[in-house]
């Protein structure tokens, strides 16, 4: 771990135009000659990661890197749909699958259709994403949570993530939405999100128990399930608990160590409720962590006064995109998790 100035880097406003320019650059230098986008330059490619940098890319205009990055999903999908959790350079490391990152494909697909309007981009996607989805609900469990991921010769695993199942009743939701833009129809995922949105919301104790990461916190808002009053009230209850003013928000609620794309992930979730003010108060907390380029590290431990991981990750730079795009209407993507109701 190396040592970090935070208390120095902290500012009021949120990053310029030109400043969110300057990471979008920097975020296109990291995509491969292949299109890949690994977690850091030449380091491991999974397609949640992967689809949340494309739709950064997009949004700030690094067309040529986001086309790179959708090609990439489109040489590398499998027959059965699915993307291997780790990809480094080319080789595949784990061959399994995991459903929410099979799933996101949906969401990047429409997210480029909101920003870009082009219909025979979404037409040639279309196949990854009925293929992908069909997969991620082929493994909803009985009570509607999916399981969260499978190994390559077919052992699937008999629980589900919070977060995931969230994140993959937005996709549901992209999908759909994909699905009738094209005048194709998929009544199996409107049912299958249905289901995954109830147990979300109504069987939480079911999903395997990741309480203590903001993620769990959150995802069931952020991705649609939890709205109105039950998600004020949801923000609330742990609020003190995780957020840390000025710095962002803790990664688990028992470490003294704040992340930025967790904190830009929960900016998105105040903009989806209409709480701008505090949305922009937390995308401003993570000003400490961005580099001179651009790039943003991954987190910060503030007992210590440490970066930790010493690591400049790409979704931590694409997440700061997203959620300044939600907040200032760059791109026509801006509303990506608006959309539910």
């Amino acid at each position: 771990m190396n040592t970090a100035p935070a208390h120095a880097r902290m500012t009021d406003r949120l990053p310029t135009l030109a400043e969110a320019r300057g990471t979008a650059a920097w975020l296109a230098s990291c995509v491969d000659i292949d299109g890949a986008i690994g977690w850091e330059r030449r380091r491991h490619v999974d397609a949640w990661n992967h689809v949340e940098c494309a739709m950064a890319l997009t949004a700030f205009g690094q067309t040529e890197a986001a086309d790179a990055a959708y090609g990439w999903l489109a040489a590398n999908q499998r027959p059965d749909g699915t993307w291997p959790m780790k990809t480094t350079r080319g080789v595949v490391e784990d061959s399994s699958a995991d459903a929410n990152q099979v799933a996101y494909v949906a969401v990047g697909v429409w997210h480029h259709w909101l920003v870009r309007g082009e219909r025979g981009f979404v037409g040639a996607m279309w196949p990854r994403v009925r293929a992908a989805l069909d997969w991620v609900v082929a493994r909803q469990l009985p009570w509607g949570g999916i399981a969260w991921s499978e190994t390559a010769d077919g052992r699937r695993w008999s629980e589900a993530l919070l977060a995931g199942s969230s994140s993959i009743v937005h996709a549901l939701d992209c999908g759909v939405l994909i699905a009738g833009l094209l005048g194709e129809s998929a009544p199996e995922w409107v049912t299958a999100r249905e289901r995954l949105a109830a147990a979300v919301r109504e069987h939480e104790t079911l999903f395997i128990d990741n309480a203590r990461y903001s993620m769990d916190w959150y995802y069931p808002i952020l991705g649609g399930a939890v709205r109105g009053d039950a998600a004020w009230e949801r923000l609330d209850k742990r609020w003190e608990e995780f957020v840390r003013p000025g710095l962002g928000i803790h990664c688990v609620a028992d470490h003294p160590w704040v992340t930025g794309a967790e904190t830009c992930e929960l900016a998105m979730t105040l903009d989806a409720l209409g709480d701008r003010e505090r949305a922009m108060e937390l995308v401003r907390s993570t000003h400490h962590l961005r580099d001179d380029d651009g790039a943003y590290w991954t987190g910060y431990v503030y007992a210590e006064g440490v970066r930790w991981p010493v690591e400049r990750s790409t979704w931590t730079a694409a997440a700061v995109l997203l959620a300044l795009d939600a907040l200032a209407g760059y791109s026509g993507g801006a509303g990506i998790f608006r959309l539910t109701p």
